[in-house]
């Protein structure tokens, strides 16, 4: 696979591999007494809390910013918050609906037009000021709010789990999403890396965080400020190596610092994911791309929990979800210390890798059948993350085109395939499965095969022919460049969650689990609604070499299932294609990306 990033040394195009986990209780402080149901409204009760009334906050010598976690929460009581986030396609506008559901009775709620222009979040929901000691005001500024944001209960008669997916997508392709604060749980408003880091001298601070009154009118949210006291203090990773091996180890390197022993930025991808097994702590987040993306300047709080294309050229991933609470805790135990990165009692941060889907204990017998039931429908994505490059010491001399590529699946039944090896062979064959509307597996069809990839970093099984690029003339029929390429399935982007039977907590997101060991005698690989799969393209003599191309316009082609192996609902939707212009001389090459309809991303 292509995994390697063209953007120079320091920035890696990178495709992350989600983890979804439960959420954790907020802290005892906010906790809220449970609505009369006698007297309880037919929409939700907004409001906005404060966790606790002081932070302290981190800034580093070496990467100085300070990421303004202040601890602040939505909660939703009398029913869950829910918004559903659509386009019709790529030449509509972004619109959003309220959905308010009374028992059995569900109505809708139009948001003003205009108001969310992408996927990632409310945008200007909080307004945030800090002054300083002397009463100065050092920060004004608003901040969006994504309501899939790491959350907790803030009732114990609350639901044990939140029915809504885990952070909002910025794939900017992205077609539909569901947001939610779940009913008796809090929301975090603080956006993680999502929010630019704030120069902010060392010292103390007073914060102010209001809902803006726009917000407040649509939803009825009273004008409830909450008030923060800030204590901003300065680090420096040097005095931290000299404060003892448990500081060391403990205390987070800023991003700088980070990035000089790991060459690179981002979070790990097909290439990375083993990377990621060995050091969970950096990121654990296996996915098809680079090396292991660098902590926070910041110590690992809230913020948005890992997104299912953060990662993605200039999307950084989101910090885990952790409430302030358990960080003021970790603190006290441990001095100079982020909270420790992993899933356990009381802790989901988002590092867990996900366990692999079995597949059947025995290859299927009897014969072939592809049965009248639902099946899956593979469609492509627009190219994005678009970018040239020289073959650096790997290939010198060469011009590069590299790019990310998302195959998903638009329903209504999810794609599931199994590979099965016979002793001693290299190759394994591949079956697709198929069930009924009650998950009973009536059919199966041979589906070609599944390879080994003993690349460093790939190291898991590939299935063969589930995608294949195309670098096509300005007449978007003759090709000038082609790769076919093997994957390894996981659902890596909330491309459509308002997609029949879309999953909104899909499994088999770890590349480290989910695609076998060398010596595996079966893999299963799932691909389910709603979620689309991402690969970076981009390695020296597998991203499109351009070196000998001429300037001028040319399409990138997105083909799924090309050989039409896979049985699916519609074979003729599996095509995307992306403009793209080369220009510049050999060794400088340049690329111009036109917006794709109302989409103006690269």
């Amino acid at each position: 696979m292509m995994t390697r990033s063209p953007q120079g040394r320091t920035n890696r195009l990178t495709r992350p591999s989600i983890a979804v986990a439960a959420a954790v209780a907020v802290t005892a402080g906010v906790v809220a007494a449970a609505p009369d149901a006698k007297t309880a409204e037919p929409t939700p009760k907004l409001s906005l809390i404060a966790a606790s009334t002081s932070v302290t906050l981190d800034s580093w010598k070496d990467d100085p910013g300070v990421y303004l976690d202040l601890g602040t929460y939505l909660t939703s009581e009398n029913g869950a918050f829910e918004l559903k986030v659509t386009r019709k396609s790529y030449k509509d506008p972004v619109v959003a609906t309220q959905v308010l559901r009374n028992g059995k009775k569900t109505t809708t709620k139009a948001l003003p037009a205009g108001l969310v222009k992408d996927f990632s979040g409310l945008p200007g929901f909080a307004q945030v000021s800090v002054t300083d000691a002397a009463g100065k005001t050092v920060l004004k500024q608003t901040e969006a709010f994504c309501p899939n944001n790491a959350s907790g209960r803030i009732r114990p008669d609350a639901p044990a789990n939140s029915k809504y997916p885990q952070s909002c997508p910025v794939n900017p392709f992205t077609l539909g999403s569901v947001w939610g604060v779940e009913n008796g749980w809090a929301s975090n408003t603080y956006a993680g890396y999502y929010a630019k880091p704030v120069q902010l001298a060392a010292g103390t601070y007073t914060a102010k965080i209001s809902v803006t009154k726009k917000y407040r009118d649509l939803f009825g949210i009273a004008n409830k400020p909450q008030t923060v006291k800030v204590t901003v203090r300065e680090r420096s990773w040097e005095e931290e190596e000299g404060s003892g091996s448990a500081a060391r180890s403990a205390a987070p390197r800023s991003a700088k610092s980070a990035a000089g022993t790991q060459g690179h930025t981002g979070h790990t991808g097909h290439e990375g994911h083993q990377q990621a097994a060995d050091a969970p702590a950096a990121s654990a987040h296996a996915a098809h791309g680079a090396p292991a993306r660098p902590e926070a300047p910041a110590g690992r709080t809230t913020g948005a929990a890992p997104t299912f294309n953060v990662g993605h050229g200039p999307y950084p991933p989101a910090p885990p979800a952790l409430p302030w609470a358990l960080k003021k805790e970790s603190l006290q135990r441990q001095a100079f210390s982020a909270a420790k990165v992993g899933d356990r009692p009381g802790q989901t941060d988002g590092s867990r890798q996900a366990p692999a889907a079995e597949p059947n204990a025995k290859r299927p017998t009897g014969k072939a059948t592809v049965p009248d039931v639902p099946k899956p429908d593979l469609r492509s994505l627009p190219a994005y993350g678009i970018t040239v490059s020289d073959g650096y010491e790997d290939d010198p001399g060469k011009d590069y085109l590299a790019f990310s590529a998302n195959v998903w699946n638009a329903g209504p039944a999810k794609l599931v395939v199994d590979g099965f090896r016979s002793p001693g062979k290299e190759l394994m064959d591949a079956y697709q499965y198929f069930y009924d509307a009650k998950g009973k597996q009536v059919g199966y069809t041979p589906t070609g095969t599944m390879e080994w990839d003993p690349r460093p970093g790939h190291e898991h099984w590939h299935f063969t022919d589930f995608a294949s690029y195309r670098l096509l003339k300005a007449d978007k029929k003759e090709s000038v460049r082609s790769g076919k390429e093997a994957f390894c399935l996981a659902n890596t982007d909330a491309v459509d969650y308002t997609v029949k039977n879309a999953n909104w907590h899909p499994d088999n997101t770890d590349l480290s689990t989910a695609c076998g060991q060398e010596n595996s005698i079966s893999v299963r690989e799932v691909l389910d609604v709603g979620s689309g799969d991402t690969y970076t393209q981009d390695l020296p003599g597998q991203s499109f070499d351009i070196t000998g191309l001429p300037n001028g316009t040319y399409y990138i082609q997105v083909l799924a299932n090309p050989e039409n192996r896979l049985k699916e609902t519609n074979h003729k939707n599996n095509s995307a294609l992306r403009k793209v212009v080369l220009g510049g001389k050999k060794g400088a090459r340049t690329v111009t990306v036109p917006a794709h309809d109302l989409v103006n991303a690269n």
